[in-house]
């Protein structure tokens, strides 16, 4: 058993809020924390967001504490961005 129990910087993809956003076309759109990106609903377009640098850029425990899935998830949104 491991004595890793997460870090404080993770909660936000761990467990994720709703946020709001701007589109371009005016629109305040929801967007969840673990999201980089989401569609308008008045527009339709893609809005997405700048997310930074994160712990999970680094930490040699980024899998493990949020999770494969939403590892990937992440690297795959970093990649988008390029």
């Amino acid at each position: 058993m491991s004595a890793f129990n997460a870090c404080p910087g993770s909660k936000r993809i761990k467990e994720p809020f709703p946020e709001e956003i701007k589109c371009p076309c005016g629109e305040k759109v929801e967007i969840w924390s673990d999201e980089t990106s989401t569609i308008c609903k008045k527009c339709r377009k893609e809005v997405a967001r700048d997310i930074g640098p994160s712990c999970l850029d680094w930490c040699s425990m980024a899998k493990e504490c949020v999770g494969r899935v939403k590892y990937g998830k992440y690297l795959k949104s970093k990649e988008r961005k390029g």
